[in-house]
């Protein structure tokens, strides 16, 4: 594992923020046909300024939705899964994990970060696995819908911790702002989950 990557897995792990920050600047205007003078320079883009903490909560982040959508999809499948408030519960999460997804994404290309799986393999809170997975779809189709929830929503609890610490060791206002919707988004969908099997305790704040 080269520097870079054990920095960002030392942030991860104490949600410490280190100095490291980079920049991107890129163009972002279109010429106007009928004004724009040939001396203008087009506006650039913003670029976003990303420490430690911010790349290391990204780069998490987005295998952690991934695994999560994953699991959805398989849960969907099932015949468990057809009660039609749980699908509606995981329609939801579903369309809010994809767009802050894409959120995250534009982030990481703005702070100039290459998108990095450093966790891939690894067991890492709230993660859900492909072993995980492989559980769930060998397990009696009784236990689906309950462990599917539960997976779910140690998930969603983990993200909140994570948000958490992005919101105090973090550098990047844009990451910061982002951090602070999604953890409300976790809190909200903790609570519909409250109701299904699985899904029991108290809400995160």
């Amino acid at each position: 594992m080269n520097g870079r990557v054990g920095r960002i897995v030392g942030v991860v792990a104490t949600l410490a923020a280190t100095a490291l920050a980079v920049g991107l600047t890129r163009d972002a205007g279109r010429t106007d046909q009928t004004a724009a003078p040939a001396s203008a320079a087009p506006a650039p883009t913003p670029s976003v300024l990303l420490n430690g903490t911010d790349d290391a909560f990204i780069q998490l982040l987005l295998p952690m939705n991934e695994g999560a959508l994953a699991l959805i999809a398989d849960v969907e499948d099932r015949q468990s899964a057809a009660d039609p408030a749980l699908r509606a519960v995981l329609g939801d999460i579903r369309a809010a994990h994809r767009a802050e997804s894409v959120e995250l994404r534009r982030l990481l290309a703005a702070g100039n970060i290459p998108e990095q799986n450093i966790h891939a393999g690894h067991q890492m809170p709230g993660m859900v696995t492909d072993a995980a997975l492989a559980e769930l779809r060998a397990a009696p189709e009784a236990e689906v819908r309950s462990r599917a929830v539960g997976l779910i929503r140690a998930h969603l609890a983990q993200t909140v911790v994570l948000c958490r610490g992005e919101q105090t060791a973090g550098g990047s206002t844009e990451v910061k702002t982002l951090a602070g919707r999604i953890q409300a988004a976790r809190a909200a969908e903790l609570n519909a989950l409250a109701g299904q099997p699985g899904g029991t305790g108290a809400p995160a704040n």
